[in-house]
């Protein structure tokens, strides 16, 4: 298994894979500690107390990571993906004849598809002052309302399921249809409805005569004391804090403000729900601060304390790399998780081989990355081998210094072609210039594959770190608690022809200087999607070789088999050739690593990344979920038969048949077979001798020739 970071949508839930350990002992639970912060307590004689259980899980509209928020897709699979005892959240509207509804907003127009059926109906109101214009709840009626469904309301999430029919749903039909563990009424805009001669105050009241609730919020201090002692003594008040700089419409202060006077709220709520943000503060730059107090400033004034606003597929502090388990095992500590990341000197399954080092949190292959992977677990580190012009084998994640360092703003940039052998995009190419030109001209740069959604990688150290020579590495690597470490080769065929270099001879008298070739306490793996480089190897070397497959196979042949097992020991493979992905939904699951392992040959799977566009929405924007849909590797599941079955892995397709007809994507092209052809390679040829003519001179006349062609255009322009 490979990741661009050894750990690291769907949830709109104030907890959620926290939910996965919900079936572990209550004392596994480090509760309310200074440093975990987690938000799960109870009043015993009068005292707030540890009580060592798993923090509350709030699905906020349901699983609306994926479905519609409030709809009943959401609410039901929320109950079904995660802990039994989830509290499902609806936020309370009202309609014209007083009916209460569940929706995330108070503008209907981005949740729902009201516009398609009254066009007319966009209406501007004064909402705490403020006059907004949309579509409004209180505009119509329950039956008016029947054959509006809800939608998609957040645009990074796929709208895929928009077109079936997603009812609004009243609050009572959450209690009948679901019959949660538990359900949180949150309230606000009690003085907008006042405005239609509408009680919000009233149908709450008359509401929970019929629907147990067993939480009630608002953000608002007058709605909260108008039914404060009118409730249940089972249901909760929770004073809802909005963002520090906005007033609360009723006292006129600011949510801030009133953090400092806890004892006041005190007086109407038994609990409090905060932002994140006023936990764990972020810089301005996104990077976290220290932790504040409000959590023990709770509990001082007899508070309960839950956090709000997390989801797998929203910018989060960049200390967490983008990984959302990581996040929330910030605000909670339970051992089955945080011992994951522990590093053990068994390397047992799987083997957790890093991309680039820990490529996500600094530039590629680095020493600052390198240290990070080790740091954070990884069995293997790896090292892409690439050849300098004076011929030093150096680890660098490509071979198109464009894409890794900062050689387009040096005095190199000018050396920019295309090298069709290598690939059609201009660069600057490793063997254009010398270890030295690199070291001291050059900084590195972290990759950033998902600019375009702007999730950009630890910006902070966006250049930091080292480059590191073949030879670098090993000796970093000697002394590390790893089972191994891995060198990718590609490109030899080329360096042999064109620079008269061979890849695999550099890479062997390096790894023998440094003593590899006759150790046995770390592991040394050549990869390689050239089977003509391995079977170089093999013939040279007892390393352990891995055929990376580069292509989108469905299976692979007998042929391929056989091809395969005659000089590799492993197989690579991208995640796409085991979950085929159409338009980010899996569609099924190919029998290539089956066909693979039956012929004794052990699977890697690579690329697995944090970042939540990297993932198929079945993962729900989830690396730990990705992870365990190809092996299930947390040691909390080790339950045997009371595994719930919310731990199982996802199933590949699932998502994809409850999209309706006309939404599903097109289908997809068959995916080709490997083939003995696909695998087999001519040997790799000798490397060019001093008298041929070298790829530079032939770049150089190249060059020549643009200039001299742009030389003649500027005298003779077209017409």
């Amino acid at each position: 298994m490979r990741g661009s970071h050894v750990c690291s949508l769907v949830s709109s839930l104030v907890f959620l894979w926290l939910g996965v350990a919900a079936a572990q002992k209550a004392s596994s639970w480090k509760t309310l500690s200074v440093r975990s912060n987690a938000m799960h307590v109870y009043k015993a004689n009068g005292q707030l107390t540890i009580s060592g259980n798993a923090p509350a899980i709030i699905a906020k509209g349901g699983f609306s990571g994926i479905f519609p928020d409030s709809s009943e897709f959401a609410y039901q699979f929320a109950l079904i993906a995660s802990s039994p005892d989830t509290i499902l959240y609806c936020d309370v509207r009202l309609t014209k004849d007083g009916l209460g509804i569940c929706l995330p907003d108070i503008k209907m127009d981005n949740c729902t598809n009201i516009p398609d059926f009254y066009q007319q109906g966009r209406k501007s109101y004064l909402v705490n002052g403020v006059s907004t214009a949309g579509w409004f709840s209180v505009d119509y009626n329950g039956t008016e309302l029947g054959q509006v469904s809800l939608k998609q309301s957040i645009f990074s999430r796929s709208p895929r399921f928009d077109p079936s029919f997603f009812p609004i749903l009243a609050v009572e039909d959450i209690a009948s249809k679901f019959k949660p563990p538990g359900m949180w009424l949150n309230v606000q805009h009690d003085s907008f409805y006042s405005q239609f001669n509408l009680s919000m105050s009233n149908y709450i009241l008359s509401v929970s005569k019929r629907v147990i609730a067993d939480y009630i919020s608002s953000p608002e201090v007058s709605f909260l004391t108008k039914v404060s002692g009118k409730l249940s003594n089972n249901t909760r008040l929770v004073f809802r804090f909005l963002d520090e700089s906005t007033i609360e419409p009723s006292t006129k202060q600011t949510y801030g403000s009133m953090l400092k006077n806890l004892t006041f709220v005190k007086t109407f709520a038994s609990g409090i729900i905060v932002p994140k943000k006023y936990i764990w503060p972020v810089s301005p730059d996104n990077y976290l601060e220290p932790h504040t107090s409000v959590v023990d400033d709770a509990h001082k004034a007899g508070l309960e304390i839950y956090a709000a606003d997390f989801a797998n597929d929203f910018m989060f502090s960049y200390n967490h790399s983008y990984d959302p388990l990581a996040e929330y095992l910030s605000f909670i500590d339970n051992g089955c998780f945080t011992n994951l990341k522990k590093r053990k000197t068994d390397h047992g399954k799987p083997l957790i081989i890093s991309h680039n080092g820990a490529s996500g949190d600094y530039p590629a292959c680095t020493d600052l990355a390198y240290q990070k992977a080790v740091d954070d677990g990884a069995d293997v580190i790896d090292c892409p081998v690439q050849l300098t012009k004076d011929g030093i084998p150096i680890c660098m994640s490509s071979i198109n210094l464009m894409d890794d360092t900062t050689v387009a703003k040096s005095q190199f940039a000018s050396q920019t072609a295309v090298i069709k052998d290598i690939e059609s995009v201009l660069g600057v190419f490793t063997f254009n210039l010398t270890w030295d030109d690199i070291v001291k001209n050059l900084r590195p740069k972290i990759s950033t594959p998902f600019s375009s959604f702007k999730l950009d990688r630890n910006p902070r150290y966006r250049n930091a770190g080292n480059f590191m020579r073949l030879s670098d590495f090993l000796d970093f690597t000697k002394d590390k608690d790893l089972s191994g470490i891995m060198i990718s080769v590609e490109h030899a065929a080329f360096v042999a022809e064109e620079l008269g270099f061979d890849m695999v001879d550099s890479v062997i008298k390096t790894l023998d200087a440094a003593g590899y070739s006759n150790q046995t306490a770390q592991k040394v793996m050549i990869q390689s999607s050239n089977s003509s480089v391995l079977v170089k190897f093999k013939q040279q070397t007892k390393y352990d070789l891995v055929y990376m497959i580069n292509e989108e196979v469905k299976d692979a042949a007998p042929s391929s088999l056989a091809a395969i097992k005659k000089f590799a020991d492993a197989v690579s493979v991208e995640g796409n050739s085991i979950f085929p992905e159409n338009r980010h939904f899996t569609t099924y699951q190919t029998n290539l690593v089956e066909s693979l392992q039956n012929a004794g040959l052990p699977v890697y799977v690579y690329t697995l990344m944090n970042e939540f566009a990297s993932q198929p929405y079945d993962f729900f924007s989830d690396a730990t979920a990705q992870i365990n849909a190809y092996v299930q590797v947390n040691t909390c599941m080790h339950m045997g038969n009371n595994t719930p079955s919310f731990m199982a892995p996802a199933r590949p397709g699932d998502l994809l048949q409850i999209i309706s007809k006309p939404a599903q994507p097109p289908a997809m092209s068959p995916m080709p077979l490997l083939t003995g052809s696909d695998v087999a390679e001519p040997p790799l040829p000798p490397a060019r001798t001093a008298q041929a003519p070298s790829l530079a001179s032939r770049m150089q006349a190249h060059a020549a020739i643009v200039v001299t062609l742009a030389m003649l255009l500027a005298c003779h322009p077209l017409v």
